[in-house]
């Protein structure tokens, strides 16, 4: 009996250290607007306020060039876009058999990696890469790169956000944080892999802007709902004391 359950623990559990016990999508953005993010209640680049209903007060200043009506809701940005990581996935990119719409169509992409990859599931879902987000900068934002961008012009008015060509410079004040987040996923699962370009950037940001204490405790709340560290933060945490 031992021996079956060891096999099928073997067969179920991912070959990872990362997320292994939220799959869904929609019950990390509850724990995460409820638990995580309680008496924290501040989009992640641009500084605005959320409450409970997903409703957001702008910041003094803020603009959008477009998609206005998204601009006062809030949404869960994937800092590591999903896309990045999810065509890895066969299921993104071929569809599977199964993926067929209520018209006998069939579907690939992110509907279908949802549906029928568990791994794709579990990564989806990880709460160390979800941030709160004004829903006009996810938009704009999209699945595009971060860069540095020292001649861009700011795009959302008071927010520092820069958005050029594909490619995104975040505020500096985000940059530590993204950068851990990259490292974090890159490291956890093994089916990820940045660039070694993008790397080396994300390894400056990471010694150019240290954790701070919100950034160390929101990794303990993640780490007890979620079951499994942010090493690159808890590490920097434990040591600077916070």
């Amino acid at each position: 009996m031992k021996k079956i359950f060891f096999l099928v623990l073997l067969l179920t559990t991912p070959g990872w250290a990362g997320n292994t016990q939220v799959y869904s999508f929609s019950k990390a953005k509850k724990l995460l607007l409820d638990v995580v993010y309680a008496g924290h209640d501040e989009t992640f680049y641009c500084k605005g306020h959320f409450d409970l209903k997903n409703n957001i007060v702008l910041p003094e200043g803020f603009k959008t060039p477009n998609h206005e009506k998204r601009a006062h809701k809030l949404e869960w940005e994937h800092v590591v876009p999903a896309e990045n990581f999810g065509r890895a996935f066969a299921e993104w990119r071929d569809g599977h058999p199964n993926c067929i719409d209520s018209k006998g169509k069939p579907f690939k992409g992110r509907k279908c990696a949802e549906k029928m990859n568990k791994d794709f599931q579990l990564m989806q879902a990880d709460m160390y890469n979800l941030y709160p987000a004004i829903g006009a900068v996810n938009a704009i934002r999209s699945n595009f790169n971060y860069a540095e961008l020292p001649t861009a012009e700011i795009t959302f008015g008071s927010c520092p956000m820069k958005i050029e060509g594909k490619k995104v410079e975040p505020p500096e004040y985000t940059k530590g944080t993204i950068a851990r987040t990259y490292l974090y996923f890159e490291e956890e699962y093994p089916s990820y892999r940045m660039s070694d370009s993008q790397k080396k950037m994300f390894e400056a940001w990471d010694k150019a802007h240290p954790v701070d204490a919100w950034e160390c405790e929101r990794a303990r709340r993640i780490e007890k709902l979620q079951g499994n560290s942010n090493p690159f933060v808890k590490e920097l945490c434990e040591k600077e004391g916070l």
